[in-house]
């Protein structure tokens, strides 16, 4: 699979994609149908016929299980911890593989020069809800910048708000690797080379929306999670590499010293990020030229409240690798399975399912998911459940939390850690630092005696089931 293309054409083989032929109006109606759409855990939305435009909007992508397994070119029905181990499986196993250079591809099929950019004229860009502070046209997208000092290449996915004909904000959040790369080139005095993908093979959009390490380019994890390199060619104004396969590319560069106000936008957390005005300002894309096909597709994720695109994307992959692949990385022992639920905006609150084997064996656990660097950004709380419980098993952890767990023996808390500050638990002009919760819902090793619990016959179980169509409860 190297484009969305493919990847449509699999998901309606499945039947996993409907086409939307209706007239949809891009203010508010298409982002409100992807929604409910969403909640009610339907198929990924091809949006054909859309007021003003004839360029199509993907909507919904990956929302479910299913459509994440074909984009991992997995069988539908595979779990998401299933997912998770085959990613780490990949990568530890097959090592990292670099894209390869190509001359052009299907995106350069058409070239728009500075003078001739429109980008509200031209694309589909959606009015999402009703109290965002414009219409962004990055939400489905990530930006491509580079090391100053060591060629290390980064996509990672931030929001992009229109400003005007040519200029679009881009939220870059302080510890991003993108801003890392715009103190290099505010220190050299310099522009920074940059651009937006919107529209591509979606497992380049996984990977730039996880938290992979610095001078790991997702490019690399990308290739080794295809098979092949991700082929890209060499563009023009900025020299970066682009995705030869994407559908839609906004090239041009950032000025460290160009900040304009932006937002409010409806975030993956469920409410608005602030006012007008109580946000920092935000850097903005100078977009200089635009790279696209000649039918290209316009690739948007409603964000909002669990769950979307953005909340099930770092599932399968919190990382370079799965959050089970740090902890092993740092030799904690006994992992079985980790958990991170879209539920929880998909980053927020981590489950581990372990066997424990010694005194304190759990928080140990606990502690290092929270110094991970999946762990270290925004997620507040870690629950540890013993090795009898699967970690994405909701029902049985929600048992345990009942039955196993003790507040006061089994909580820890962490104080004084980096938040994100789109959080809003915290108070807006207070969100850089927060806390962190363990809570252990182990039986302790250390327990002489341990409560013992029930379980069926399994003999007896297994002639019910066979009884089942019988007894008329199929």
């Amino acid at each position: 699979m190297k484009d969305l293309r493919e990847w449509i054409s699999a998901c309606e083989k499945e039947v996993e994609l409907k086409r939307i032929k209706a007239q949809v109006d891009w203010n508010l109606e298409l982002s409100h149908i992807a929604k409910l759409n969403e909640e009610r855990k339907g198929p990924a939305l091809l949006f054909e016929n859309v007021k003003d435009y004839t360029i199509p909007v993907l909507t919904s992508a990956l929302i479910s299980e299913k459509r994440l397994a074909i984009t991992l070119g997995l069988e539908p029905g595979i779990s998401m911890c299933e997912m998770a181990r085959w990613w780490m499986k990949v990568i530890t196993e097959k090592g990292l593989i670099k894209p390869k250079e190509v001359p052009s591809g299907p995106v350069t099929e058409q070239v728009v020069e500075e003078d001739a950019i429109d980008l509200l004229r031209d694309f589909p860009v959606p009015y999402i809800y009703l109290k965002d502070g414009g219409r962004y046209i990055g939400t489905a997208v990530f930006l491509i910048t580079k090391d100053l000092e060591t060629g290390w290449v980064n996509l990672g996915t931030y929001r992009m708000m229109v400003h005007d004909r040519n200029h679009t904000g881009v939220q870059i959040i302080k510890g991003k690797h993108a801003d890392m790369h715009l103190k290099q080139y505010e220190k050299a005095g310099k522009l920074m080379p940059a651009a937006a993908v919107i529209g591509c093979d979606p497992i380049l959009f996984l990977c730039s929306s996880t938290l992979v390490p610095a001078q790991v380019s997702e490019y690399d994890v990308a290739g080794v999670l295809r098979g092949e390199p991700i082929e890209v060619f060499e563009g023009e104004l900025t020299g970066l590499p682009l995705p030869a396969h994407a559908e839609i590319i906004l090239e041009g560069f950032i000025d460290p010293k160009d900040l304009r106000e932006e937002g409010p936008f409806g975030e993956y957390t469920g409410y608005y990020s602030g006012k007008r005005g109580e946000e920092w300002p935000k850097q903005v894309l100078h977009v200089k030229r635009i790279y696209m096909r000649k039918d290209p597709i316009f690739w948007v994720t409603t964000v909002g409240k669990p769950v979307t695109d953005t909340h099930m994307i770092p599932v399968p992959e919190p990382d370079r690798h799965p959050l089970d692949t740090e902890l092993e990385t740092m030799r904690v022992p006994g992992i079985r399975s980790v958990f991170i639920p879209p539920q929880t905006t998909g980053r927020l609150w981590a489950i581990i399912s372990l066997k424990t084997m010694y005194p304190g064996h759990s928080i140990r656990a606990a502690m290092a998911a929270h110094a991970t660097t999946t762990g270290h950004y925004g997620m507040k709380g870690v629950i540890v459940v013993d090795e009898d419980i699967k970690a994405d098993d909701l029902d049985r952890v929600w048992w345990a939390l009942s039955v196993r767990y003790d507040p006061y023996r089994s909580t820890e808390i962490i104080k004084r850690v980096r938040s994100t500050p789109l959080d809003p638990a915290l108070p807006i002009d207070a969100r850089d630092i927060s806390s962190k919760i363990i809570m252990d819902v182990t039986i302790p090793y250390e327990w002489k005696r341990k409560p013992e619990e029930i379980f069926l016959d399994e003999e007896m179980a297994k002639r019910v089931r066979e009884r089942w169509g019988e007894l008329g409860l199929d």
